[in-house]
């Protein structure tokens, strides 16, 4: 007679039914084995050895080659909820291909597994910062729309199979310092954390049903983020429902004992963070956990429940099932960077460009000029242009590349790298300047790079040591402003375009320069994209998700996270270019802007509407944007906030009627308990372009009286 089916094998058993089956055949040693993101075979039980480190920011990474899209703060840019859904749903196929793939041919090494430790959601408070490249910006709104696409972009919507496991990450209040960031203590308030802080958290984890979250390096209000009760047990579990699982960034659980000196030894920090939710350890400190088992210091009870949550996981991947069975595990390698993929990659990359000046309509340019001189220490570097944590593309297309397929062939195109973007060595001035006296055009492609801003101790894009992690000023680099300036006496026309991943103050650029394009990291089609935009194949509409500051000096400490004179929600200067910016090539009016109701309750979901029209004589996208300033607030609120986007593209001449639905929770505030709540009083709802009153904005404003009573939503 047959012996019955061990639980953990029965396909027709929920992941949960199976995955403690499985735990309950484990010894002790056996279950911590499986809490390290390295986790080796059991193979008396047929568990193969997984590793859970993998990274999709912008493409799959890491694993060869793969389509690299822009750097996520260039997807922030496009303002397109829909293309950010075709680009995780192409990444996850991709990284579904490579794990099958490597599976066939017996690899499982890190980087091919199906969970993924993407997005980065955390808020771009400070443009000092050298990961905020990774993030979708400074608001908390755009961050959490963006963040909740490509978590179910990654997941995919099979009713029984997860496509991979996303991992919005770093949870949470961490945004630098770098240096200090495995000692720091992020410490904040309830109306910053629960305004700014946690909404994309919340979002990913309610609406997105994010399988797992990554816990920060950083202390937050005194407890290790990775073992904190407050943030993972009282606020994500409790309050938010979350039942996935949660690991800790690289190395973190050493910091709680080494760095943090929260406790004294690898084992009372292993047995705190398990205790306190966090279930998989990316590091090796949770090997101590057998002797804090020993010692008393956790029950084994307790370990049960982390290894239960990571092997449901691997269940609801289908992992442990035949790969038949798993629709996701039918998808060709071929799909890995295949022509609809590239062709993918480089609308993102067109739509993510920033026009931030255009005097005098001086782009587009023609493609017949007699000659073009492009100068910069980005103009012809591929490596640039991959961001970080990124795959490696099969062709990358640079800005000199792009610009000599796109002109004329009668079009002579010179190239002169003139300085390197931060090194102050001014040896390859004269070769520029000589190109450029020649010129009808000069275009000038600088800005930042891995060099200037990235992670501690980030390696990837640095052609020389490490990146110094965080900018201690804003400003274009010395030498790079300086060759501008050289540049601009030979009284040639000059385009700045900017490289890289946050904001720089360019205010003599500004006010000096005819035409300035920020092109973030754009990926392997970036040269493509910047030249279609240059000659006018390509309407620009990219708008900014971060405030371009005019000085360091018009910023609070970097170490100070009160969020009072940070981001557009709450600095009261003069932006260089504020949230939300971004010219076009053509024109666009607002009108008849209007609610669905005569009258508003604290109770009420309205409908909010504006028509829209192209003035001008170019096809273009216009991003509508729908911003509210609560004007009778009982308590300190932003100066304004987004509460509704939408890209849209009008023929000239075209209008098209946009509407937004607003809930009560679109028109409420943080109190000073961390409490949301909505009252009655006057609103401003503003459709536009742009923020209300800022540089080139145009849109329609209606001033909203509600009434009823004070309610608190949560």
């Amino acid at each position: 007679m047959t012996p019955p089916l061990p639980l953990y094998k029965d396909t027709l058993q929920q992941p949960e039914t199976r995955a403690a089956d499985l735990v309950s055949r484990m010894t002790l040693e056996e279950k911590v084995s499986q809490t390290l993101h390295d986790a080796p075979a059991i193979e008396r039980l047929g568990v193969p050895a997984y590793n859970w480190w993998n990274e999709c920011l912008h493409g799959v990474g890491r694993a060869g080659i793969a389509t690299v899209f822009p750097q996520a703060i260039g997807l922030a840019a496009m303002w397109n909820d829909k293309l950010l859904a075709e680009i995780a749903a192409a990444i996850s196929d991709e990284a579904r291909a490579k794990h099958h793939d490597a599976l066939r041919r017996g690899i499982h090494e890190i980087y091919y597994g199906l969970t993924f430790w993407t997005p980065n959601i955390n808020i771009f408070r400070d443009p000092r910062w050298g990961r905020g490249q990774e993030t979708y910006g400074e608001d908390p709104y755009l961050t959490a729309r963006l963040g909740v696409t490509f978590v179910k972009g990654l997941q995919g919507d099979d009713p029984r199979y997860l496509k991979l496991v996303a991992t919005p990450k770093h949870y949470a209040v961490h945004s630098g310092p770098e240096a200090d960031r495995h000692r720091f203590n992020a410490e904040t308030g309830p109306r910053d954390l629960w305004d700014t802080y946690l909404p994309a958290f919340e979002a990913c984890v309610r609406e997105g049903q994010a399988a797992s979250i990554m816990g920060a390096y950083n202390r937050t209000n005194g407890e290790p983020c990775c073992a904190s009760p407050t943030l993972l047990q009282t606020i994500l579990r409790d309050r938010w429902g979350f039942a996935g699982f949660v690991v800790s960034d690289c190395g973190a659980i050493d910091d709680i004992y080494r760095d943090h000196k929260v406790v004294d030894t690898p084992e009372e920090a292993a047995a705190l963070a398990l205790k306190n939710g966090c279930d998989l350890n990316c590091g090796c400190t949770y090997e101590a956990l057998v002797d804090a088992v020993k010692q008393g210091l956790l029950d084994e009870a307790t370990l049960d429940r982390a290894v239960v949550r990571l092997f449901t996981a691997r269940f609801r991947l289908g992992m442990f099932d035949a790969p038949e069975q798993v629709a996701y595990a039918q998808i060709p390698i071929s799909v890995n960077d295949c022509d609809a993929h590239r062709a993918l990659a480089l609308r993102a990359a067109r739509e993510s460009i920033v026009l931030l000046k255009n005097a005098d309509n001086m782009l587009p340019l023609p493609k017949t000029l007699k000659i073009i001189a492009v100068i910069g220490p980005n103009a012809d570097d591929e490596k640039v242009l991959w961001g970080n944590y990124n795959g490696t593309p099969s062709f990358t297309v640079t800005p000199l590349a792009g610009i000599r397929a796109a002109v004329s062939p009668q079009t002579t195109v010179l190239y002169a790298r003139g300085c390197s973007v931060l090194r102050n060595d001014t040896s390859g001035y004269p070769e520029a300047l000589t190109a450029a006296a020649r010129a009808d055009v000069v275009i000038f492609v600088g800005g930042l790079s891995q060099a200037i801003e990235g992670e501690e101790g980030q390696e990837e894009g640095v052609t020389d040591g490490k990146s110094q992690g965080d900018r201690t000023d804003i400003a274009l680099p010395r030498v790079q402003e300086n060759l501008l300036k050289e540049l601009h006496t030979l009284g040639k026309p000059v385009v700045l375009v900017l490289v890289g991943g946050s904001a720089v103050a360019i205010n003599w650029a500004d006010a000096h320069l005819p035409a300035i394009l920020e092109t973030w990291y754009g990926g392997q089609s970036a040269g493509t994209a910047l030249a279609d935009v240059l000659f006018g194949d390509c309407n620009p509409a990219g708008r900014l998700p971060i405030t371009f500051y005019k000085s360091v000096n018009d910023l609070p400490p970097f170490e100070d996270y009160n969020m009072e004179g940070r981001t557009y929600r709450y600095f009261r200067g003069e932006p260089l270019y504020p949230f939300g910016y971004g010219l076009s090539y053509t024109t666009f009016s607002y009108s008849n802007l209007r609610l669905n109701q005569d009258s508003v309750t604290t109770a009420d979901t309205i409908t909010v509407s504006a028509d829209v029209q192209n003035t001008g004589a170019r096809a273009g996208d216009e991003v509508v944007q729908l911003y509210i300033s609560d004007l009778e607030a009982s308590a300190p609120v932003p100066i304004r906030k987004l509460q509704g986007f939408h890209r849209i593209h009008l023929k000239p001449g075209e209008t098209t009627t946009v509407s937004f639905t607003l809930t009560p929770e679109a028109l409420s505030f943080v109190d000073e308990r961390g409490q949301r709540v909505i009252e009655p009083g006057a609103f401003q709802i503003t459709i536009g372009g742009g923020q209300p009153g800022a540089r080139a904005a145009t849109g329609a404003t209606l001033r909203v009286k509600v009434s009823g009573k004070k309610r608190i939503l949560g």
